[in-house]
């Protein structure tokens, strides 16, 4: 084969064609770099812990992400996380070890009490549930000498009671205790837990950041240089990463996020109130509502709602529900939620699980109101309404 400049061969010109030398176009996003070598000026930064040695430790897209979340929760330092749940069980595994106890909301999302009843319990963690709504005080009653953690998931998942966080973490941080909130609901923007006192704030990014059902990711945000460094350092020894791809789009997708997620709020209240006052309706879950039980802390601590909020039906049979669900033509019938659509699950099935769970006067369903018109989705909750209405 012939040979080029300084001896090199074509193969080798090939094989190093394309390796950028100078500096990238001034783009409006970072560049996405596809890298898992990354090559070191000289031998001595190979193991400088202080420079970014390997590619699974994230690069520009990664890195502009994490400072923008660390922006928008006022954090310390961030890390990324595959999915959204991986954003719980991640900080998790990171502060806690066999003998400690961990208490969890009651109403967390189910992924979580799965990992929590699970791979926790197998480890020797000591894990309980404490009612949502109970009081900063009751909560740490529930903790003993080995309480290590408090896991908050406020609103709570389905049924969307508010937790005292303030209240919890002031307590918490007087035992040394880590308190770790899941802010999803919240989308970072709505509520602050960390200026709230909490130590870790959790969000599935594959919700609102995200914004249109088609990334998963999710993200931890410390409060303190020691939670940094705890989040940081479970990273690297298990291994978690993201692609820069998807780091791109999640960036993409927060420079949206306020004007998105304010029609999500004011939409969904619009449903919110017209759902009250139809018959066959019992009650609206949504802590914005000024009836609801959670409205004073709510309106304490947060600075707007989001689109997603629980519907409990009238009693009826399986079957009316289905055929309520099934009557619908703009709701999609899907998990996850915070996407640009508007979706809708039955969600009874999810509640015998929970330790403190008040019974609901009937059916219970999920509803996020997603970018679409007001008036075609009260329209469309009307048809499948009176659907139910007939199976009833």
């Amino acid at each position: 084969m012939s040979k080029g400049k300084a001896g090199t061969t074509d193969a080798t010109r090939l094989i190093r064609a394309g390796r950028t030398e100078g500096v990238l176009s001034n783009t409006v996003g970072p560049p996405i770099q596809r890298g898992s070598t990354v090559l070191m000026p000289d031998a001595a930064s190979l193991y400088d812990s202080g420079k970014t040695t390997y590619g699974r430790e994230g690069l520009a897209a990664q890195n502009a992400l994490k400072d923008a979340l660390c922006e928008l929760e006022g954090a310390v330092g961030c890390q990324l996380f595959p999915s959204g749940v991986a954003s719980v069980t991640g900080p998790l595994l990171a502060i806690l070890k066999t003998g400690d106890r961990l208490l969890v909301s009651d109403c967390a999302y189910n992924p979580t009490r799965r990992f929590c009843d699970n791979v926790l319990k197998r480890f020797g963690v000591d894990v309980a549930y404490f009612p949502p709504r109970a009081s900063p005080d009751e909560i740490m009653a529930l903790g003993g000498p080995n309480l290590a953690a408090i896991l908050i998931e406020s609103p709570g998942s389905l049924t969307f009671e508010i937790t005292d966080v303030a209240g919890v973490a002031a307590l918490a941080r007087s035992r040394d205790v880590i308190t770790l909130v899941d802010n999803t609901w919240a989308a970072g923007l709505l509520f602050k837990p960390l200026e709230h006192g909490v130590d870790i704030s959790i969000q599935a990014l594959t919700k609102y950041v995200g914004g249109h059902s088609d990334v998963f990711m999710g993200s931890a945000c410390a409060g303190t240089a020691a939670m940094k460094r705890k989040l940081d350092d479970a990273v690297v020894q298990v291994g978690w990463s993201v692609s820069p791809d998807d780091a791109y789009q999640m960036l993409r997708g927060l420079r949206t996020l306020p004007t998105r997620l304010a029609r999500h709020g004011e939409s969904g209240l619009a449903v919110a109130n017209w759902l009250k006052q139809q018959p066959q309706v019992a009650q609206v879950l949504h802590p914005a509502l000024p009836d609801s039980a959670d409205h004073a802390l709510w309106a304490r601590d947060y600075t707007g709602s989001c689109g997603l909020f629980g519907l409990v039906l009238k009693p009826a049979p399986a079957a009316a529900v289905n055929d309520f669900l099934d009557s619908l033509a703009l709701f999609g019938l899907g998990f996850s939620w915070g996407g640009f659509e508007s979706l809708a699950i039955p969600s009874d099935s999810q509640l015998p699980k929970r330790r403190h769970h008040a019974a609901l006067a009937g059916p219970l369903v999920r509803i996020h109101i997603g970018l679409e018109d007001t008036a075609d989705l009260i329209a469309d909750l009307k048809h499948g309404l009176a659907a139910f209405d007939a199976a009833r």
